[in-house]
């Protein structure tokens, strides 16, 4: 597999690159929903809401939790999941300076 010269791009650009990624899922999209509508850490009940696998769901924690949107706490054999509430806010504000930034300016292509 070839490099992606990430280093060569900006902090900001790296992180706005590592949530699209990360939001790039329709399965990692439905359980980033779901921790938001429990509000609440989640442990055992995210696969039981989804038409996944467990080791399939995993995987996608696995990503969310990699570009820090959620946290995961150990609680004797199961982790438990939640927004992160600091990474969650950075995240917003990276995206929406990002499509705010766009101004129209008329005729385009």
């Amino acid at each position: 597999m070839g490099t992606t010269k990430a280093e060569e791009f900006s902090v900001k650009s790296n992180k706005i690159a590592a949530y699209a990624k990360a939001l790039a899922h329709p399965a990692r999209i439905a359980i980033i929903q779901l921790l938001i509508k429990k509000q609440t850490c989640i442990c055992g009940d995210i696969v039981e809401e989804l038409p996944l696998s467990q080791s399939t769901v995993s995987q996608h924690l696995k990503e969310l939790k990699d570009a820090g949107l959620i946290k995961g706490d150990i609680d004797g054999v199961k982790v438990c999941y939640c927004i992160d509430e600091a990474e969650w806010a950075n995240a917003k504000n990276y995206l929406v300076a990002l499509f705010e930034s766009y101004k129209t300016k008329g005729k385009c292509c």
